[in-house]
């Protein structure tokens, strides 16, 4: 998600990143609705963890394109929820 990159690269990086995106170098992909379901069902699956809205879209997005890569620094939640398309996604950078 682009608020998490955001929020934990320098501005100047960031903005680098946008004209990445705008040149067609990533796709940014959006939520759709049944996204959001998953997230909100992720959450209360995972109301323990206190699984954030960001990171349950980013798994329900996850899951819907089938990804089995994940690059998170958030090890402590990617690591334990589990999605229905695999046993555990491969998490990068790895530790």
């Amino acid at each position: 998600m682009l608020v998490e990159l955001d929020h934990f690269v320098p501005a100047h990086a960031f903005a680098s990143f946008l004209d990445d995106v705008q040149r067609g170098a990533f796709v940014v992909e959006d939520l759709v609705d049944r996204d959001y379901a998953r997230a909100r069902a992720l959450m209360t699956t995972y109301d323990d963890l206190r699984l954030g809205f960001v990171d349950a879209a980013v798994l329900a997005v996850v899951e819907r394109l089938r990804e089995h890569q994940v690059a998170t620094l958030d090890h402590r939640h990617f690591a334990v929820v589990q999605l229905d398309h695999t046993e555990a996604l491969e998490l990068l950078p790895s530790t």
